[in-house]
């Protein structure tokens, strides 16, 4: 969600600012703003809308100043204003802030300060942060900061400056990401990688309760006053692969990476010859694993959908009872757990902030917990107990698809590693292994039908309904095709279980609503082949994502989009493809904001 970016360095912070909160854009906000210290004294620069829209006045304003904070604002308290777009400031203006994340206190705070004599000008809940720095303010600028910090219940990735002491600038952090990068000769604050990448490859990960000061010539650490000696580490892509590469958006680019993720995903872990995969992540709770009962999966939105079908390949090929919750859900249940149970968590970025509820109170009842999480050194990564990173690289788009390739693929290894500890035989764990390691040439081959693929939405762009309908392994794929055609083209869609139609959905189905059918050749095609007779029968046309070599589908589907043949349990990560592409293409006609929807934000870092 919300951007922070903060520059303290020998170079004008101006540009460096500007290109790091462009490339937060991909995040989702409402407004954005800056605040520039030079010689003692703060310049503002805040407005609504997209950065675009106010691009050229910024850069006539011509800001000067090697000391600078910025912020992209995706509203929670208070309208879409510029009163309410960050950076804020105390009542002197001498004091600013940059914050992202919820003060859950801060109407009693608010209260409180106002009775002091404290004078506000927006709604929001961060303006509280510079008054109760402004309170506690006495020359040093991170001592107000902890000083305030104490009296705040809630979340936050903060970043800090003053014109009172002006040669600094202060960050701190609770369940909101928030790094360091190192470069030459400057510091960079940002909430995500991407922001600071073109700058600097060096980042510190800032641990919750911790406080950074950054000068000139130097950073410091703290954590309840006693300094942290913090280990520098690199990031792992590179800037070209956060660029477009020629393609129109994001997503498409990232679409047509999926065979790539795949790849990256097994390169290095299949013993084929064994029939086991080797995850370094695991091996620390090797031991426990082998005990573990029973295995709860927990994810949010599109990663929901990942551990839907991690739940039936847990269940079918490792033998292990396994259930999946969302994240935004789970911590309100009284969920039955004990010593035998293991939680996965599975999140692209890492910092959900649902998802990392969840984990909390898996964590406080004492489960086993797993990570399957793309972001290297994300809250979840560090908080888990062990797992395995997916390497699907940066994803900017901010519908996912290639991290939901890059879960399925990482669900699927982790299915055989803990199916091989158990009945799983040596010959069904070679066969997943060799068709795992067949799957990045069959997501290529159904890439280059991408034309195709574009005819077929192009057909379909006009109608304001769908359903898509699977089932088994591909009922959550169904979910996952749904809700990318909701979230990219804003039109209604829905993903039901196949069995499900007649008992409700049937209803809605006639000519004016298509069915996206997700039928390959597997242990419920025929049950599949009954549901479409079904749809055919109220008159709604049927688009079918069916296996190579099925030419009777042809007889009852208006269109069919073809997939090659794999094992039933691998289907979902090649019959998801396409249907990221016809949500793309259909999009794409409609001339919808493809990388940034309306309404949505990349990474959810409040609940």
């Amino acid at each position: 969600m919300c951007g922070i970016v903060g520059y303290i360095g020998n170079k004008d912070a101006s540009p460096i600012l500007l290109a790091g909160l462009k490339r937060l854009e991909y995040r989702g906000y409402d407004s954005y703003g800056f605040c520039f210290i030079n010689e003692g004294k703060a310049s503002l620069f805040k407005r609504v809308g997209k950065i675009e829209r106010t691009e050229k006045e910024f850069v006539d304003c011509n800001f000067k100043g090697n000391l600078a904070i910025c912020h992209s604002r995706w509203a929670t308290t208070g309208l879409v204003t510029e009163e309410n777009a960050h950076p804020h400031s105390d009542c002197k203006g001498e004091i600013f802030v940059v914050h992202n994340g919820i003060i859950e206190n801060y109407k009693e705070l608010r209260t409180k300060l106002i009775n002091e004599g404290h004078v506000f000008k927006s709604e929001t809940d961060t303006e509280v942060l510079a008054h109760l720095i402004e309170k506690h303010f006495d020359g040093v600028l991170e001592d107000a900061v902890r000083k305030a910090l104490k009296e705040v219940r809630g979340t936050y990735g903060l970043a800090v400056v003053s014109t009172k002491d002006p040669d600094k600038l202060v960050a701190a952090r609770l369940s909101s990401p928030l790094i360091i990068g190192v470069g030459v000769d400057e510091l960079l604050v940002a909430s995500d990688p991407s922001a600071i990448i073109a700058r600097t490859r060096q980042i510190i990960i800032l641990d919750d309760y911790e406080i950074a000061v950054l000068r000139k010539d130097g950073f410091n650490i703290f954590k309840e006053e006693v300094e942290n000696k913090k280990q520098i580490e690199t990031i792992e892509w590179d800037i070209e692969q956060a660029e477009k590469g020629g393609y129109e958006h994001f997503m498409l680019k990232e679409i047509m990476e999926e065979g790539n993720v795949i790849e990256d995903a097994i390169r290095g872990r299949m013993l084929k010859e064994e029939g086991l995969v080797k995850l370094g992540g695991l091996d620390s709770v090797e031991k426990e694993l082998r005990d573990i009962e029973k295995i709860i999966l927990i994810g949010c939105g599109t990663a929901h959908y990942a551990c839907k079908v991690g739940e039936y390949m847990l269940e079918e090929y490792a033998d292990i009872p396994a259930e999946t919750d969302i994240g935004s859900e789970f911590r309100y249940r009284k969920p039955v757990v004990d010593k035998n149970t293991a939680a996965i968590f599975v999140s692209q970025s890492g910092e959900t902030a649902d998802t990392l509820a969840a984990l909390k109170e898996m964590k406080e009842k004492g489960i086993l917990t797993l990570g399957v999480t793309n972001v290297v050194g994300s809250s979840q990564s560090r908080e888990t107990n062990a797992g395995v990173y997916t390497r699907s690289g940066p994803e900017i788009a901010v519908a996912s698809t290639k991290a939901l390739v890059g879960q399925l693929t990482t669900l699927a290894m982790i299915t055989v590693y803990l199916g091989r500890q158990r009945e799983m035989a040596l010959v069904m764990g070679k066969r997943i292994v060799e068709e795992l390691i067949k799957l990045p040439q069959l997501a290529e081959t159904i890439l280059k039908t991408r034309e195709d693929i574009k005819k077929i939405a192009e057909k379909y762009k006009d109608y304001r309904d769908f359903w898509y309908i699977g089932r088994k392994y591909n009922f959550p794929v169904a979910l996952e095709g749904a809700l990318k055609l909701k979230e990219i083209s804003y039109i209604h869609a829905e993903g039901a279980a196949g069995g499900e139609l007649k008992h409700g959905p049937l209803a809605l189905v006639d000519e004016n609503c298509p069915t996206i059918a997700i039928c390959p050749t597997d242990s419920v095609y025929e049950k599949m082949i009954s549901n479409i007779e079904e749809v055919k029968a109220r008159k709604g046309k049927v688009i079918a994502i069916a296996t190579e070599g099925n030419e009777e589908i042809g007889k009852i589907a208006d269109d069919v989009i073809y997939i090659p043949k794999t094992l039933e349990m691998l289907t979902p990560i090649i019959s998801v493809i396409p249907l990221h592409l016809f949500a793309y293409y259909i999009a794409s006609a409609l001339g919808r904001d493809i990388d940034k929807p309306k309404n949505l934000a990349k990474s959810v870092t409040v609940e």
